[in-house]
């Protein structure tokens, strides 16, 4: 019998500096068989995420690295096909950590439902996934913003940075977005409500981040890293937090990254500066996830997602991600789902 034949996503290099199209291998494979207790599931949509680059590189993380000439794995929804489990049927919609390839086997374990009826399957990658649960803990765990606290977020008009805007704004906080396009900065006041945003592209930036926070910094919530976090640093409040997410500035930065040094500073605002990795908090993501739902649902969250269409244009929407072409979630969509009822 013919094995149906099917596309998965390899690395192909380990890149220097910025990443190209190609470091990535497309390799034909066969369509996999479910065994007991596993499913068959079809890519309705895959996530392309900024820390994924880190993965590319054989170092040491909080995760280990992607293995050369292998499938690359990230967030994504997909529908069940093929189910040897009672806990799922074919036509169920999921979301787990899976392989980048149009089918792929999963066991029971490594996936959970998700309801079509609740929001669009697609956000379950971005305000109901992972980065809105990333915003909503990093926020409100080590950020911890009062009524009335001024919260700038880098990285404002991402998938994270957006959520974190709109999470402060919930809690009462003042809040100043950094984004790198007029585009962007008009979303963050016009949609999303912020109430200062300010483009770090433009010769001005550091004018018009003093002028955007007359009452200094209380929560800098940090995404990029480089020469923005520079210059927010200089207006920290006395016991400011600074969540630290991500420093997407230096993930393709070919020689070590350098910038002013922070100690004095922290030392004399009495500040907290804590990384954390999502994983910190999978005991409680689903008080996060309701919370998210919820306010989803009341209308005080707003998402855009950036939707690339066609499996094979999946590695041009993550080097996207370093080109800025994003608003809010990128994604790729795969295929329509053929027993899903979306």
């Amino acid at each position: 019998m013919t094995q149906v034949k099917q596309q998965e996503i390899h690395l192909a290099n380990r890149p220097k500096g910025m990443p190209s199209k190609e470091d990535f291998n497309f390799v034909e494979s066969s369509v996999p068989t479910p065994k007991e207790h596993e499913i068959l599931v079809r890519t309705l949509y895959l996530s392309v995420d900024p820390y994924m680059r880190g993965r590319m590189q054989d170092a040491k993380s909080y995760i280990a690295p992607f293995e050369l000439n292998k499938v690359i794995a990230g967030g994504v929804v997909a529908e069940v096909v093929v189910s040897r489990s009672d806990a799922f049927k074919q036509g169920d919609v999921v979301v787990g950590n899976l392989s980048w390839a149009e089918y792929t086997v999963a066991s029971e374990r490594e996936i959970r439902k998700v309801d079509p009826k609740m929001a669009p399957v697609s956000t379950h990658l971005g305000i109901l996934g992972m980065p809105g649960l990333t915003a909503y803990f990093g926020l409100l765990d080590i950020g911890k913003p009062q009524e009335g606290e001024t919260v700038v977020v880098s990285g404002a008009a991402g998938a994270v940075g957006s959520a974190v805007g709109q999470i402060a704004k919930i809690k009462g906080a003042k809040v100043v977005g950094i984004a790198g396009s007029d585009e962007k900065i008009d979303y963050l006041l016009n949609e999303l409500g912020f109430d200062a945003a300010v483009n770090y592209k433009k010769d001005s930036f550091q004018a018009d981040l003093k002028n955007a926070l007359p009452d200094g910094v209380d929560v800098y919530f940090d995404n990029v890293g480089g020469d923005v976090s520079d210059a927010v640093f200089k207006h920290l409040n006395r016991n400011a937090r600074v969540p630290l997410c991500g420093a997407i500035s230096s993930y393709n930065a070919e020689g070590k990254d350098s910038g002013p040094r922070i100690q004095s500073t922290m030392i004399k605002t009495s500040s907290l500066m804590k990384g954390f990795t999502l994983g910190d908090y999978a005991a409680d993501f689903s008080v996060g996830a309701t919370d998210l739902g919820k306010w989803l649902q009341q209308g005080k969250l707003k998402y855009e997602e950036t939707i690339v269409e066609g499996f094979e244009n999946t590695p041009e929407a993550f080097l996207g991600l370093f080109k800025g072409t994003n608003l809010g979630k990128q994604l790729v969509k795969v295929a329509n789902p053929e027993y899903a009822k979306l």
